[in-house]
């Protein structure tokens, strides 16, 4: 056995190059509203709200709360066939009240966007097997997207670098530009439209580098997903549950979508959970009187009960403090505050202006001349104070917690503002 001095730590980071990084990862140890403590007891504002879910901030001791009481009565028992619990069913209602979905079904999964993901991916091709078109098995996503890691999501993805090392992994997988419904239409009837099961579609997408849709393609994509009966899955992990200024994005852009996948915003990272809500259209061939159809798919911690009672307490919490609205107020203010990093020589593209998302794109020539820029970036922001990310090798993400205050707003911009002077070439 190798003494523990010799190897510091056994965690494997995700996305982390171990030889350099063992040991050297920065402990975050607490956090109160917008910021995060490490063990040294500095704090950051942090950008990101962790991975994109921290929606209500930190420190949110009724969600802890929550959980304890939900566990001292009972702290999970499985959904499988026969069984529920109460606050999984309260949570399924309460998010088929307030998904733009009428007559919603939803199915709890226990993990990130990427269980989501895959079980929409395994519902839509069910669903047609349901109905009697078991030829739709082609599955179509966009450039620049990210749906998760798991294996539909990774065959889905838009970004080579995550998905390269692992292809092929699900068939009948196609993809389109990003910002082309008219290339979406000739793909679909250049394969078929009866064989063409679903078109997954984030309404912003997301960690491709926060690209908000062009103007009238979410409306024309919709348009020819219903024109040839395609499924249309709004991929709301991000989006879902106020980060736009709505419940859901599909609400702020009337997708009236087929399938809806979210996770993260549901607890706000307080515990895993997830869920898919269905329309009344694919429920139905699973839910009518007499009908023999069983979606053959479910996972160990699927409505599970402590993680179904603090994602009610947030839902609970949003609602009480009004904080989708807030996220629509901030919106501008997110917008204005990084407008002027555009007129940086290192900056390439400032995308803002759809809720409480943002990103700051490195210029192309700037990454090319030095491929780790963006790295060093991410660190030279850290050091004034303020967590971020790169995403896609190309943006610094901004996706504040829903308490974000104006003047914090202003610092994270004024970080940025330094590290981008502090590392560019003099």
């Amino acid at each position: 056995m190798i003494p523990d001095h010799e190897h510091p730590t056994a965690l494997w980071n995700p996305f982390a190059n171990m030889a350099e990084l063992a040991g050297r990862a920065l402990p975050i140890v607490s956090g109160h509203g917008s910021t995060v403590v490490d063990a040294g007891g500095r704090e950051y504002l942090d950008a990101i709200a962790s991975l994109w879910y921290c929606n209500v901030g930190y420190g949110r001791a009724e969600l802890a709360d929550a959980a304890a009481a939900q566990m001292r009565q009972l702290a999970g028992f499985q959904t499988f066939e026969y069984y529920t619990n109460p606050a999984a069913d309260a949570l399924s209602r309460r998010i088929a009240g307030i998904a733009p979905v009428p007559g919603a079904k939803v199915f709890l999964t226990p993990g990130g966007g990427s269980d989501a993901v895959d079980t929409a991916g395994k519902l839509a091709r069910a669903y047609w097997h349901a109905v009697g078109e078991p030829g739709r098995q082609v599955i179509i996503s966009r450039s620049h997207a990210y749906h998760g890691m798991n294996a539909y999501g990774t065959s889905l993805g838009g970004i080579p670098l995550l998905t390269r090392e692992f292809a092929p992994l699900v068939s009948l997988v196609e993809q389109v530009p990003w910002d082309d419904a008219e290339a979406l239409g000739k793909t679909i009837e250049a394969i078929g439209p009866g064989r063409v099961a679903a078109f997954f579609c984030e309404p912003v997408i997301g960690a491709g580098g926060v690209y908000p849709p062009p103007p009238g393609y979410l409306a024309a994509a919709r348009e020819i997903c219903r024109r040839h009966g395609v499924l249309f899955v709004a991929d709301e992990v991000i989006t879902g549950y106020g980060r736009t200024g709505a419940w859901f994005a599909s609400g702020r852009f009337g997708l009236d979508p087929d399938l809806i996948t979210t996770a993260k915003g549901l607890s706000s990272g307080y515990l895993p959970i997830g869920a898919v809500i269905a329309s009344a259209r694919v429920a139905e061939p699973f839910w009518r009187a007499g009908s023999g159809q069983v979606f053959r798919h479910g996972y160990t911690y699927s409505g599970h009960p402590a993680a179904a009672a603090v994602a009610l307490a947030n839902l609970d919490l949003i609602e009480r403090e009004g904080l989708i609205a807030r996220v629509a107020a901030l919106e501008p203010v997110l917008a204005g505050a990084v407008a002027p990093l555009a007129d940086h020589p290192l900056v390439g593209a400032v995308r803002a202006g759809t809720g409480l998302l943002a990103a700051v794109e490195i210029a192309e020539e700037a990454r090319a001349a030095d491929p780790s820029l963006g790295q060093r970036l991410v660190l030279a922001i850290r050091e004034r104070g303020v967590i971020t990310r790169l995403l896609r090798g190309v943006a610094l993400q901004i996706s504040p917690p829903f308490v974000i205050t104006e003047d914090e707003i202003a610092a994270i911009a004024a970080a940025f503002a330094g590290a981008l002077d502090e590392v560019a070439p003099r």
